[in-house]
């Protein structure tokens, strides 16, 4: 591997970023998704639903965590099929060609944005979709491991 001008290794054709570039892009990504959670939570207020909501509806997402009871493999497979923004966006979907065709679906809409709102906060949070186990994500390190105690 070859340390390159700017910092970054280079190996073959792909290169990796420096720890200090991949800090600012954990860092971007985590202020966008809080700018997503802010939009959400606006846009619920907005249709007249109590702000509330999204945050009751909170930790039902978080059930997915249970294929942890079986194995990291597993629990892994279930939280990333419910943390990332690709459920959300189909319920919106669906909900949008339901309102297209007069038929009423609020409630499609508000757990889509509850969904997309709580995926948000955790990406936030730091909290991002798993890669080995609980505490290695694509945002890096998270709990007991990140403080080095290990």
């Amino acid at each position: 591997m070859r340390q390159q001008p700017n910092g970054s290794a280079r190996m073959g054709d792909r290169t990796s970023l420096s720890a200090a570039d991949e800090f600012a892009v954990v860092r971007v990504q985590r202020i966008e998704n809080g700018f997503v959670a802010i939009t959400i939570l606006v846009t619920v207020v907005i249709m007249g639903v109590p702000w509330w909501v999204p945050f009751a509806a909170f930790l039902l997402f978080d059930l997915s965590a249970v294929g942890y009871l079986r194995n990291p493999q597993i629990g892994a497979l279930v939280y990333n099929l419910v943390h990332n923004y690709s459920a959300p966006a189909i319920l919106f979907l669906f909900y949008a060609v339901f309102r297209a065709n007069d038929v009423s679906a609020d409630w499609l809409l508000l757990v889509s944005v509850s969904w997309a709102f709580h995926v948000a906060v955790d990406r936030t949070l730091g909290y991002g979709l798993k890669v080995r186990d609980f505490q290695h994500t694509h945002l890096g390190i998270i709990g007991k491991l990140k403080g080095g105690n290990r």
